[in-house]
């Protein structure tokens, strides 16, 4: 059981750095080259897809990361996020950016770190919406 948390909490750590590459528009050779498959890695995080997970309230969402351990809720909020960040990006999605902007509040929240990117997308987020 630990293990599965253990590599639950890296698939989720990796992702986190995945994203932040194509938010950032710098994608690497390895993982970035190839298009992202949401939902497997969803399924491996979450147990569902992309499209069941994004479908869910922001309430659901919160509930569902509480399930898991307390100190790694700042890695689930930071990866949800930026993969709503992305995906509004992409999509326009007024949701998805609303979202994003929660997750990333609450990640600064429960993480108690001053990160300026993570400030800078929630201000551009609050003006889209």
């Amino acid at each position: 059981m630990i293990q599965d948390k253990d590599y639950t909490l890296r698939l989720i750590r990796q992702l986190t750095q995945a994203l932040e590459k194509l938010i950032l528009e710098k994608p690497e050779e390895s993982l970035m080259q190839k298009e992202l498959d949401y939902d497997s890695l969803m399924k491996d995080i979450f147990k569902m897809n992309f499209s069941e997970i994004s479908s869910k309230t922001k309430e659901e969402i919160i509930e569902i990361v509480k399930e898991r351990q307390e100190r790694d809720h700042k890695d689930y909020y930071e990866m949800l996020g930026n993969l709503f960040y992305l995906k509004g990006k992409e999509t326009d999605n007024p949701d998805f950016q609303d979202k994003a902007k929660s997750f990333y509040e609450l990640y600064l929240q429960t993480s108690g770190i001053f990160a300026l990117p993570i400030i800078n997308r929630i201000n551009e987020l609050k003006k889209a919406l």
